[in-house]
């Protein structure tokens, strides 16, 4: 089918649209100061990501010489390209003034951001010795001009790139042909904080770049050339992150992932990011010798680069100049203390993170591998924190004689290493891994626990929209859905035999299940909606997501939206739908709210007919999470929590300080703020507080 730019929006840009967002909550000055500074690096470490993945695949559709229109909403790959590249220009230059503005800001607040120009005797004698000590051992510095071939940069590593202009009297031995240019790259370590934090002086905070004490011991560094002047600028390339798993039947899939991991080091060039004022000489010595081409993304940046790093900027023990720490609450009627799944066969429960604590989660499992009436332990994995607490209580259940079973997704992206690491640790304790379905990733939330119970197996478990992740759970919001339900955990664990045998495709009652399921049952839901609009019956569709992509099912809402079906969307990030245009969406409203939390759960709301279906899931309406990926939402058959669901949406809906509105134009434009003003993740706090005082 032919796409149209007047039916849809690019994802691409959409996708920019929603790192713009990010970059308003950097201007906003309601946001505390260095949390500004923090949002800039989520900013840059997302645009990182973006050329990564969505940038080189649209690079590989325009080099293989298709148009790609009809993958790309309407719009020529190379045109995209062109496009693509324009905007992440702008952004750029927006958020270097951004940044100056917060650096004068952070000036009235005696912080101050000083390079090397600016280190005076008495921080002297302080940034020479840190060099010495903790910077220079770990440098890794090459002389470009007698190379035979170029060294390979690492993917969104940071360099200096230095240039020395050398007198007569130059030390090195003369050679035939030298010239009395030479350059060199510096790699900026890793291992070092990027931002060092200076003595005080009085009440004032100094803070100098890594980059800049680099800078100011060039000649340290250097001392075997004899130059008369010498530079150093910033220079970052950035490649396709994209993994070729090769066919080789004698590897393990580990072997497969661990190997295509590490040929994304010598991945092909996307993108150059460059210091804007760097010397032409210097620019065009380098382009030539890495081979850079016009049809690679070129982009003129500032003085600093991998300003993802910003995400760590020191606190400086300003609580002032940060978020208010919230304490997360407990679930009201769940204790921590007594027998989780004493509570759950009673009733379900639900846990909102960072709302409520992550703790019940690792309870959960902490339970389970110790309770000598639970037999089996089976759980999916995708992303998992540093020294995760559900990695170790799994391991604990396996030491306690329990079978665990662990679907660890090892093509989980840029997490694939972390996983490795984990699928060894977890398979040399004893438990049995599964890798996966061929073709699929398994995207899908949930665990599942047998307990011996008299002469029966009962079933326990949990289904969430989010990461089994403790660090993640405290910054994103997710719904996780605890449940004695028979009926939905005997479907819970046909899922889980799925992963064990593929060609057998199960049928599903109460759970939908991607890639066989999620997209016919909401299409039979929103076709529900249709025929209600039609009949004169109240219809309506409330939806929560991170990202809507998926061509045909803005397709069926479009429909919906001409027989009448009201609709709200709430996207955080990519929404290709088109609000408001009439004769195709006058019936829906888009809203996307960032602010202090990323706000990822999916939700969905259908009226039918005034006794409301409600559903969480793992899965976005995007064509990879309906048709390539084990997904797995949930049906919620308990009334209070489906108020509570209902409620949570709508806090978010009325949201009037940090909702932007989707149309046509894209312009990111706040909703009009009527008072009372609804701060949704302050209200969704306060509602919960609420319900414990209740």
């Amino acid at each position: 089918m032919q796409r149209s730019k007047n039916q849809y929006i690019n994802r691409e840009i959409s996708w920019l649209r929603f790192n713009e967002r990010v970059l308003q909550e950097c201007a906003d000055k309601n946001v505390p100061l260095i949390e500004r500074l923090r949002f800039l690096g989520i900013f840059s470490n997302n645009l990182d990501e973006f050329f990564k993945v969505r940038y080189a695949t649209v690079k590989r559709i325009a080099e293989s010489g298709k148009s790609g229109k009809s993958e790309l909403g309407g719009e020529k790959a190379k045109d995209l390209l062109e496009q693509i590249t324009q905007i992440v220009i702008r952004q750029q230059s927006k958020s270097l003034e951004i940044l100056k503005d917060i650096e004068e800001e952070l000036e009235t607040e005696n912080i101050f951001l000083i390079n090397e120009t600016e280190i005076n005797g008495k921080q002297e004698a302080f940034v020479r010795n840190y060099f010495t000590q903790s910077i220079s051992p770990q440098l890794m510095t090459i002389i470009l001009n007698d190379l035979a071939q170029f060294p390979m940069l690492k993917d969104t590593a940071a360099y200096l790139a230095v240039k020395m202009v050398l007198k007569n009297g130059d030390k090195i031995p003369k050679v035939k042909g030298k010239k009395e240019k030479r350059y060199a790259l510096i790699e900026i370590p890793k291992g070092i904080d990027r931002f060092i934090v200076l003595p005080k002086d009085g009440d004032k905070n100094y803070i100098i770049m890594l980059d800049d004490v680099i800078r100011y011991c060039l000649d340290g560094i250097f001392t075997m050339f004899d130059y008369k002047s010498i530079s150093a600028h910033m220079i970052k390339i950035t490649r396709d992150a994209e993994l070729d798993i090769d066919n080789d039947l004698s590897k393990s899939f580990i072997e497969k992932i661990s190997s295509s991991v590490e040929h994304r080091k010598i991945g092909d060039p996307v993108r150059f990011v460059y210091d804007k004022s760097i010397a032409e000489d210097t620019f065009d010595f380098l382009i030539k010798k890495m081979g850079i081409e016009e049809t690679d993304s070129l982009i003129p940046g500032g003085r600093y680069h991998n300003r993802r790093d910003y995400m760590g900027f020191p606190s400086l023990g300003r609580e002032d100049l940060l978020y208010p720490k919230i304490r997360p609450l407990p679930v009201k009627g769940l204790s921590l203390e007594g027998s989780l799944l004493e509570d759950i066969a009673k009733k379900d429960y639900l846990q909102y993170a960072p709302y409520h604590t992550f703790s019940y989660v690792i309870k959960f499992l902490r339970e389970a591998a110790l309770d000598p009436l639970v037999k089996n332990i089976k759980i999916t994995v995708y992303r998992l924190a540093d020294n995760s607490q559900v990695t170790a209580s799994l391991i604990n259940a396996v030491k306690n004689g329990k079978q665990v079973t662990v679907q660890i997704e090892l093509q989980a992206r840029f997490d694939e290493q972390a996983n490795i690491k984990y699928a060894e640790q977890l398979q040399a304790e004893g438990v049995k891994l599964i890798f996966g379905v061929p073709g699929l990733k398994v995207h899908s939330k949930i665990c599942l626990i047998e307990r011996l119970e008299g002469k029966n197996l009962k079933h326990y478990g949990f289904i969430s929209t989010g990461n089994f992740n403790e660090s993640t759970a405290r910054i994103y919001t997710d719904y996780t859905l605890f449940t004695a339900n028979g009926a939905i955990l005997k479907e819970l664990s046909k899922v889980f035999d799925f992963f064990e045998t593929t060609y057998k495709i199960h049928k599903y009652k109460h759970l939908i299940v991607s890639p066989h399921y999620t997209r016919r049952n909401f299409e039979r839901f929103i076709r529900k909606e249709i025929a209600n609009a039609k009949a004169g019956k109240e219809a309506y569709i409330k939806i929560k997501m991170n990202s809507f992509t998926s061509y045909q099912m803005v397709d069926k809402l479009y429909e919906a939206s001409r027989a009448g079906v009201k609709i709200q969307l709430i996207i955080r990030g990519i929404c290709c739908l088109i609000p408001g245009i009439k004769g195709m969406s006058e019936n829906i409203e888009a809203i996307s709210v960032v602010d202090k939390f990323l706000e990822h759960p999916r939700l969905f709301i259908f009226g039918n007919d005034g006794d409301p279906k409600v559903f969480i899931s793992s899965a976005d309406w995007m064509t990879r999470n309906l048709d390539n990926r084990v997904e797995v939402g949930v049906p919620i058959y308990d009334e209070d929590i489906k108020q509570e669901l209902i409620d949570t949406f709508e806090i978010s809906w009325s949201d009037n300080v940090k909702a932007r509105v989707f149309n046509a134009s894209q312009d990111n434009t706040y909703r009009e703020n009527h008072l009372p003003s609804v701060r949704s993740q302050f209200a969704t706090y306060d509602y919960y507080l609420k319900k414990l005082d209740s």
